[in-house]
């Protein structure tokens, strides 16, 4: 059994996915970030870094989403979500979710988390403004280079997908056009029209499993 801690409207929803992709026993543990429950005694003895998402496990808690998708992937071989036989593609497949975390993700936050930054409100504000062409530059990059369709991978769905999926639900509001990625948002209604994706969404709205 694991328990995922998670909020609405975050990456914790790429694990979640690919928590039902694989058909895992799974509880849900909603954290409330707009009271800053992730910086609770309680929370901070679970992920000291106060982020979500984390995964609770039989053998401890994972943190980072690349490592929990992994550990979902390998923990459930039968449902395919990486290509756990060859070596190199697996580690392809970790530099895309590799890049999402750590280029990605962070261009992203510049829009709302400049504070993790700066301290001055001006930096904020000049962070905000670059947002659309950092996010977009990497967007371009992921439709041009990276994204090999009709999956993240090419023909196998895998464990990219959600993750890619998720950060892709925030683009316009980062500015991005989306017409300049076509690739990239049709993958985003592929995924969109996936059953476990619709679950876990409504899961996560309703904060229950």
């Amino acid at each position: 059994m694991f328990t995922l801690y998670y909020a609405a409207h975050t990456c914790s929803l790429a694990s979640h996915i690919a928590l039902e992709d694989a058909g895992a026993d799974y509880d849900l543990h909603r954290i409330a970030l707009a009271t800053t429950q992730q910086q609770s005694a309680d929370y901070l003895a679970i992920n000291p870094k106060a982020r979500v998402p984390a995964l609770a496990t039989p053998r401890g808690v994972l943190t980072e989403t690349p490592a929990m998708l992994a550990f979902i992937a390998q923990s459930f071989p039968q449902a395919q979500l990486a290509p756990l036989d060859d070596p190199f593609a697996f580690a392809e497949l970790q530099a895309f979710n590799c890049y999402l975390c750590s280029t990605l993700h962070v261009a992203h936050a510049h829009r709302m988390r400049g504070h993790r930054w700066a301290y001055e409100e001006s930096s904020f504000a000049d962070m905000q403004r670059k947002v659309p062409d950092s996010v977009g530059a990497c967007y371009e990059l992921i439709e041009t280079r990276m994204l090999r369709g009709p999956w993240v991978m090419g023909e196998r769905y895998s464990i990219a997908d959600p993750y890619l999926f998720t950060l892709a639900q925030w683009l316009e509001d980062d500015g991005v056009d989306p017409a300049r990625i076509p690739g990239v948002i049709a993958h985003r209604a592929r995924m969109a029209a996936r059953a476990q994706v619709q679950q876990a969404i409504a899961q996560e709205l309703t904060g229950s499993n």
